[in-house]
């Protein structure tokens, strides 16, 4: 057996599972499935702060598992036995496709339902039974009404990216669901955030919870280079399509702030000789799956996203992340830069921020605690130094005040290199930021 499956089998998962782990090359458990796993197993109900990025789909997943196939499964039609709440469709693909690949060993069957696309195959799929369903609220609320589900056979609950379901506005929905299902149960709620509406939340619908934490909240990783170039709103497309075009020549996500503004971005960049896909709620499934695939298969090298469809994309080892609007909730800001930098890889992330921008730029410092570098691209120079005491959008998750005036003067550079080749170098050229 491998040093991996043995790291595993110590946190007492099934042989079956261990078999799975191992033909998938899986390296040593993550801190947040060592704490995790054993508690899970245990039956104990989880309150986990996690982001995407740490293994959090197996923490909850392997020992979901490991407890469905341990326990006696009731008589009659098959019917879910673990429902796991996901909060977009990318996500519950994703975590279809990890439950699957964990249990392929065991007699278990696993399947999704979420909106965008028809019912009927969906119908078709619970008829004939599943004991893990994979669901986004607004979908399984549908099948609830129509009855072609039931949740009286629910064992395990799991509320994945709990706070993004919230941002969404899907709580009316999580509680009618929650409803369904029966009292005795247990329950595991994984969150990015342990923010007072996560606690509030927990407390409605766990008992006892265990809570297990693998880092600071909203913490980054330290491998990530963070510049910030300043430059008029009316310019932002054309520095973008600047850097992409001199400096950056490998996938590159960027964040916009609106549907309307990925999708003409990414037409943007088209014209541009630069091929992109835009993805957001507006899309169907499949024009966002096959936007995602071409992006991972290096089909499409740039992914123009909003904050919604971005969370829970599995795309491993991005060098770059590039903000074309800063998020109106500095927090967010910790969850887009989440896919790059990780298991101790560099990382950039780059924002290009107007001059009415700088209170959320000063609002991201506060939430790093650090200040992010300003750097002028030569032919780019904003017509006015940043704001950085404009009032930016009160926080809708913490409801904090605008963050203080906070920051360095931009550096100027002579070209879009500069960034890397400064970094502890002295600027040639400093300019005075009003404050």
């Amino acid at each position: 057996m491998t040093n991996e499956s043995q790291a595993f089998q110590a946190l007492g998962l099934p042989p079956a599972i261990l078999r799975a782990l191992a033909e998938k090359n899986y390296t040593n458990p993550t801190p947040i499935q060592q704490q995790a796993i054993p508690l899970v197993l245990a039956g104990r109900d989880v309150l986990g702060g996690a982001q995407t990025g740490t293994g959090k789909t197996a923490a909850f997943g392997l020992p979901l598992l490991g407890r469905l196939a341990g326990a006696t499964p009731p008589s009659g039609p098959r019917k879910p036995r673990a429902l796991v709440l996901v909060p977009t469709r990318e996500l519950a693909v994703q975590v279809n496709e990890s439950l699957r690949g964990y249990g392929r060993h065991l007699r278990m069957h696993t399947g999704m339902i979420f909106g965008g696309v028809g019912m009927g195959p969906q119908v078709d799929l619970l008829r004939r039974g599943v004991d893990i369903l994979v669901a986004t609220p607004g979908r399984l609320i549908d099948h609830l009404e129509r009855g072609s589900v039931k949740l009286d056979a629910i064992e395990i609950l799991v509320l994945d990216e709990a706070d993004r379901m919230l941002d969404m506005g899907f709580l009316p929905a999580i509680k009618r669901i929650v409803a369904k299902v029966p009292a005795k149960r247990q329950t595991l709620l994984f969150s990015a955030t342990f923010e007072p509406r996560i606690r509030g939340l927990a407390m409605e619908f766990l008992r006892n919870p265990a809570e297990v934490e693998v880092a600071a909240r909203n913490t980054v990783a330290s491998t990530i280079e963070h510049i910030a170039h300043p430059v008029d709103n009316s310019r932002k497309r054309e520095l973008l399509t600047h850097l992409l075009a001199t400096r950056f020549q490998e996938r590159v996500l960027v964040f916009g702030k609106t549907k309307h503004g990925c999708n003409r971005l990414a037409e943007q960049l088209e014209e541009s000789g630069i091929k992109a896909s835009a993805i957001h709620g507006n899309k169907s499934q499949g024009q966002r799956q096959k936007a995602l695939n071409e992006f991972k298969t290096g089909k499409c090298r740039v992914l123009v996203a909003t904050d919604v469809a971005a969370r829970g994309l599995d795309i491993p080892e991005l060098p770059l992340v590039i903000n074309y609007d800063l998020p109106m909730v500095a927090e967010d800001y910790v969850h887009r830069i989440g896919r790059t930098g990780r298991n101790g890889a560099t990382g950039e992330a780059i924002s290009l921020v107007a001059i009415d921008e700088g209170g959320l730029l000063s609002q991201v410092q506060k939430l790093l605690g650090k200040n992010v570098r300003q750097v002028i691209v030569e032919g780019f120079e904003p017509s006015q130094a940043l704001r950085m005491d404009a009032k930016p959008a009160v926080s809708k998750r913490s409801g904090r005040p605008a963050a203080r005036p906070h920051g360095k003067p931009a550096a100027r550079t002579g070209h879009a290199q500069a960034p890397k080749q400064r970094q502890g170098a002295r600027p040639a050229q400093r300019r005075s930021s009003s404050r």
